[in-house]
């Protein structure tokens, strides 16, 4: 149920208000004043039923959690533990006197974050390049991409097998149907004998038959919910997925490697220290001298060129400006100019080299010297 936040009244308090004991040349105590929170309100009460439901926290805290979340880089978790020993953080969200308990429970911004959608989430970066005010309005931005990696363990085809079995098994449960044969007594044998098997020959035969036992458990049981779930229903689509899963091999392309986050891909970055990364890709542009982030995009994993089309969109639908220039690394090399927005990357050391020091090439019939 949503519930407008109640303002503070003219009285003063017997205490002092936060407003008295903080520094207001902080930047959050600053950074407080400058943000629109009356717009966050108009725009998520929409998100709210008038009267039923338990009433909502204050739009204003958890809009604040979010940007505080953002700013100083850290988890849902532990921006809810500093929140109530932080006297910025909390005047930031709108306190006006100190709290000692936490303002509500992590998973409380998860379910926030999905309420505003992609749509909330945007209008609270639009409120943040608002706030940068001409530090924003630069015409020349800088392009680069990097991974979003997704909070995963490390996938193997082994871990996403155990993982559909107890899928099946819940999804039975759910649904009331009675399986031929649950195998959790031959699962958790084959999963310690797939685990522990000694390190010689033999072992690795009998730690791969069992892997392979896994699987095929695995399919029957997919194919037999699949026998029994009735016509048109919705967990059919969970089956096929799962199908899909069982059916792909190690060099396959397009694999899943997640159950609950399908979009996963395993991205090669190239270092030495990890190799493959597993999220999506992100596109950003920021501006060149000030450094304001004034575009971010969300991707699979396509070439780095094909990102910036949307990335420049995105920019010109945020700040009303077209990009004159959009500066990139060696990714972006295919690319020279986006409508009105030129792009600029820098030349590799041999195309540098051969302009400054040409070099002529001469061919006879059998031969090419250089």
């Amino acid at each position: 149920m949503y519930t407008k936040a109640t303002k503070g009244s003219e009285q003063k308090s017997l205490f002092f208000t936060l407003e008295d004991t903080l520094d207001q040349r902080h930047p959050i105590y600053k950074l407080a004043g400058e943000i629109n929170w009356d717009a966050f309100e108009e725009a998520f009460s929409k998100h709210y039923h008038a009267e039923l439901g338990r009433p909502c926290k204050p739009i204003r805290l958890m809009a604040g959690l979010l940007i505080l979340k953002h700013v100083r880089n850290l988890s849902d978790e532990s921006v809810v533990g500093q929140w109530s020993e932080n006297l910025y953080y909390q005047h930031f969200c709108g306190e006006r006197e100190f709290q000692p308990a936490a303002p509500c429970e992590a998973s409380e911004l998860v379910h926030f974050r999905k309420r505003i959608g992609a749509e909330g989430m945007e209008l609270i970066f639009r409120e943040s390049i608002r706030v940068n005010g001409k530090d924003a309005e630069e015409r020349e931005v800088v392009v680069d991409t990097t991974v979003q990696e997704k909070n995963i363990t490390f996938p193997t085809d082994a871990k996403l097998q155990a993982k559909i079995i107890a899928k099946c098994r819940e999804m039975a449960e759910a649904e009331e149907i009675q399986l031929r044969q649950s195998y959790k007594r031959t699962e958790k044998k084959l999963a310690a004998q797939r685990r522990f098997a000694p390190r010689n020959a033999e072992g690795r035969r009998r730690s791969r038959a069992a892997g392979a036992q896994i699987k095929r458990i695995a399919g029957v049981l997919v194919r037999e919910l699949g026998r029994k779930l009735p016509a048109g229903h919705a967990a059919h689509g969970d089956l096929e997925f799962y199908g899909k899963v069982l059916a792909q091999k190690r060099g396959d392309t397009g694999k899943a490697y997640s159950l609950h986050e399908r979009e996963v891909c395993c991205i090669a970055k190239g270092k030495e220290h990890k190799k493959y990364e597993f999220g999506n890709k992100v596109a950003i542009a920021y501006t060149r001298t000030t450094g304001v982030i004034v575009s971010v995009t969300s991707h699979r994993n396509p070439y780095d060129g094909h990102t910036l089309e949307e990335t420049l969109e995105k920019h010109k639908e945020l700040t009303g400006k077209r990009a004159r220039k959009a500066i990139g690394d060696r990714g972006f090399r295919w690319r020279r100019r986006i409508g009105e927005t030129l792009v600029a990357v820098p030349e590799n050391g041999a195309a540098v080299k051969s302009k400054k020091y040409p070099r002529t090439t001469f061919h006879n019939k059998n031969h090419r010297f250089h």
